[in-house]
């Protein structure tokens, strides 16, 4: 696929390695030249200097041959004219937008997104997507990855495996001798920073990540065997009041038992926030000062998520109210090394924007019947829904004889809306709907898989 990423910032850097290392023919622009010689000194992309707006710009970029353009600069402005640009005059096939801006995202003004108006396909909004990725962690807070697949009939659970868990030293398959009535399958294991991929002989050791796919009716019941089924929490403190901040605190005071505060260290941002947010309450001031923790009730509040701008705040954060009996820590962690350091420090939850953004840019990338894709841990695994056609290699038949590459798990069969559960005389059928989890080497036999020639359209 020949992709345009516009913008060369932390967004579109980190789209541009992923696509250019998943084999796709990459162009990145940018005006910063200096910063373009530097990132293609170490990823495939080809750099070119500009304004990504400027049809030009875009001629040079070869936009005439591009399947795909995605505009991540840092102007809402620019992004929606590049994708006019792109539309208009080189008939790019999909174009993909970052907004940021309220006014833009606003649901009130979809019909603006059109064809017959500004014609960008998908719109993307980081922020939005951040708080949406921290709501659903904090629903479910014995888990540090919550992701929905399938319409939510199922579910993608990480959960870390401290010395309590019940789970420790026991062969994944007594999981299912004991518990038979679980539908649920453990997918992979991150150990000491290496993915393992499952089988029915895997030994879960402390200090496991563990990635478990599992119908929602049967969430708690997982959480429950591994020992992390919590309360969800009633006080909830953020700290930082951005964007983030901001669109997770509307959702938070929508739900009827929580209590939200929020701290904001700009008076003017604080002020603002106040008068947005209807059931919030707002406190201007260094989230960092112990004082203005008291404050706001640290005491009693169960879950603290620090959402600011700065890494080393968004840590030092967490930590101190992991001193002051926190039960349940968020942080937005956006360095990779900062990510791996903090790992064994306590912070319950780490959430990495960049795999957020790769996520709501790989169902668009992904080809054939494949309808969506998540990236895992900064590109070391995905999980990919698949919709079976009738060419698909394995229609008809049960499981046990499906033979998958090494690195592929199939971990759900969802058929007209529910699971299916995944015994080998289970046999997979036309328009099910599958769930696999896939290592980063093996993703690309897996969408070998789902291709379709044109003649099954």
């Amino acid at each position: 696929m020949r992709v345009i990423v516009c913008g060369a910032g932390r967004v579109g850097s980190t789209i541009a390695r992923y696509l250019a290392e998943d084999g796709n023919d990459v162009v990145l622009i940018d005006t910063n030249g200096e910063l373009l010689t530097e990132l293609t000194s170490t990823m495939e992309v080809r750099p070119v200097v500009g304004f990504a707006s400027y049809p030009s710009v875009l001629e040079q970029a070869n936009a005439q041959d591009a399947d795909m353009l995605i505009a991540v600069t840092e102007s809402d402005e620019v992004n929606m004219v590049t994708c006019q640009a792109a539309n208009s005059l080189f008939k790019v096939p999909m174009k993909i937008a970052r907004l940021r801006s309220n006014e833009y995202t606003n649901p009130k003004w979809r019909k603006f997104y059109t064809h017959d108006a500004l014609p960008i396909d998908v719109v993307i909004s980081p922020e939005v997507e951040i708080a949406r990725s921290i709501r659903r962690n904090i629903s479910l807070p014995g888990a540090f990855e919550v992701i929905p697949l399938a319409m939510d009939k199922v579910y993608l659970l990480g959960i870390h495996c401290d010395d309590v868990c019940p789970m420790i030293n026991t062969p994944l398959r007594q999981l299912t001798e004991l518990f038979p009535d679980v539908n649920a399958v453990v997918a992979a294991l991150v150990r000491d920073s290496k993915l393992i991929i499952a089988d029915s002989n895997t030994r879960i050791c402390a200090g496991d990540d563990v990635y478990v796919i599992v119908p929602s009716e049967s969430v708690h019941r997982i959480l429950t065997l591994f020992g992390r089924d919590q309360e969800r929490a009633q006080n909830i403190l953020i700290l930082g009041g951005n964007n983030v901040g901001l669109y997770l605190a509307s959702y938070l005071e929508k739900a009827s038992h929580m209590h939200v505060t929020l701290i904001e260290e700009n008076e003017e941002r604080a002020k603002f926030l106040a008068e947005t947010l209807t059931d919030t309450t707002v406190i201007h001031g260094d989230f960092l000062n112990t004082v203005l923790l008291e404050e706001a009730d640290i005491d009693i509040v169960e879950t603290v998520i620090a959402v600011s701008s700065k890494d080393e705040n968004n840590i030092l954060a967490s930590l101190m109210s992991k001193r002051y009996g926190v039960e349940q820590t968020v942080s937005v962690i956006e360095k990779p090394l900062y990510s791996q350091l903090v790992v064994n420090l306590g912070i319950d939850v780490i959430i990495d924007p960049k795999d957020i953004m790769v996520s709501s840019i790989l169902q668009h990338v992904r080809r054939g019947k494949i309808y969506a894709a998540y990236s895992i841990r900064s590109g070391l695994c995905e999980v990919l829904e698949a919709d079976v056609f009738d060419t698909f290699e394995y229609a008809g038949k049960a499981l046990r004889d499906v033979r998958l590459p090494a690195g592929v798990i199939i971990g759900a069969i969802v058929r007209d809306g529910t699971p299916l559960p995944l015994r080998g005389d289970t046999v997979i059928e036309r328009d099910d709907r599958l769930v696999l989890f896939a290592d980063a080497e093996s993703v690309k036999q897996v969408e070998k898989m789902f291709s379709v020639g044109l003649e099954f359209f």
